[in-house]
């Protein structure tokens, strides 16, 4: 299993429309919005890497109110 941890920076007061788009995902396994340089950090999970990539860049990237991600893949444990 593929996981990667994604900050996001919405565009100002977009940070719930955002979460709840997130919300909608399958992928999505926890969601947050958090303070600081960030304004949401997002769990994906996926079979595989490409299939994680794909979501990452056709699906989060393309929200509504998303301005900028960062991902993070998590080591294989």
């Amino acid at each position: 299993m593929a996981k990667a941890y994604v900050l996001i920076n919405s565009e100002i007061g977009g940070e719930q429309e955002v979460v709840e788009q997130l919300k909608q995902m399958p992928e999505v396994t926890e969601v947050s919005v958090v303070y600081g340089v960030y304004d949401v950090i997002v769990k994906l999970e996926a079979d595989t890497m490409e299939v994680l990539k794909e979501i990452i860049t056709s699906k989060v990237r393309h929200l509504n109110k998303v301005r900028s991600t960062m991902t993070m893949i998590a080591s294989q444990e």
